[in-house]
């Protein structure tokens, strides 16, 4: 319980330790956890947090299209879409909801801390719901941009699948030798070097799936710190991002039937 604790919550082991110390992790129950219990998934932690200094993420966060039910954001590198872990005040619900004075401003989806692009948000509980399961009934239609290395043996384009599992408390995305749950169309679109930018379409929504994809082709993403191997990365290293994009979303609103399409300002960048 005790590293887990420390991988979620802690920029410092003895931040954990401390709060074990005194008994501020308490299940369900209100019995204070020691920290020695095997970790189990889904097991509720009940804590009180102080927050802490962030490092301010670099780049703007800008509004690419807001109307009464949706705000479509254009989010940075580095910046998460939520507020978890060490990364609450730099999270773009949190950024947005002051900006624009939203509060019960909620992500419809998620993109990776390390992922850039458009990103849908409702602007009221109400709306929740409906605009949610265009992502879990894969009505939305997302477009990615990506540069990583070429390779001249590979063809395109090409459809990569696997069956991926994401385990809590692994860094990783695992392939394992099963039926395929997830898919991917990757096409080429410009080589410039040794590099190449890719049109990236997803036609599933696993986790990591489009950096374990690009992994598995032999040509991971450029500034990726996860695949093939973790790389330690200092939480206020801004110096090397991740080269995805979220491009394009496009949807049939799921309120009122009309279609919506919304693209990234961004570029991303090229190796020198």
């Amino acid at each position: 319980m005790r590293d887990w604790l420390i991988e979620k919550l802690a920029p410092s082991p003895e931040d954990v330790d401390e709060m074990l110390a005194k008994g501020a992790f308490v299940d369900d129950a209100g019995r204070p956890w020691t920290g020695r219990e095997i970790y189990r998934p889904h097991t509720f932690v009940w804590f009180h947090r102080e927050l802490r200094d962030e490092a301010e993420v670099p780049g703007e966060l800008t509004v690419l299209h807001q109307d009464e039910r949706i705000v479509v954001l254009d989010k940075p590198h580095f910046l998460s879409t939520i507020p978890r872990g060490r990364h609450v005040v730099q999270s773009a619900v949190v950024k947005a909801r002051t900006a624009l004075g939203l509060p019960e401003l909620s992500a419809a989806h998620r993109l990776d801390r390390g992922t850039a692009g458009v990103l849908l948000m409702t602007t009221q509980k109400k709306y929740r719901a409906a605009y949610h399961s265009i992502f879990t009934e894969r009505t939305a239609v997302k477009t990615y941009r990506a540069i990583a290395p070429f390779d001249p043996e590979l063809e395109f384009p090409r459809r990569v699948e696997s069956h991926l599992v994401k385990r809590v408390g692994t860094m990783q995305a695992e392939t394992l030798d099963l039926p395929p749950n997830s898919a991917t169309d990757v096409d080429l679109l410009e080589v410039r070097g040794d590099h190449a930018l890719y049109d990236v379409r997803p036609l599933t929504g696993k986790t990591h799936q489009i950096r374990a994809h690009f992994n598995q082709l032999g040509i991971p993403l450029l500034g990726d710190p996860l695949y093939p191997e973790v790389l330690p990365t200092a939480i206020d290293d801004f110096s090397t991002p991740l080269r995805l994009l979220a491009h394009r979303l496009e949807f049939p609103d799921p309120v009122d039937g009309s279609p919506r399409a919304f693209v990234s300002r961004r570029e991303l960048e090229w190796p020198a």
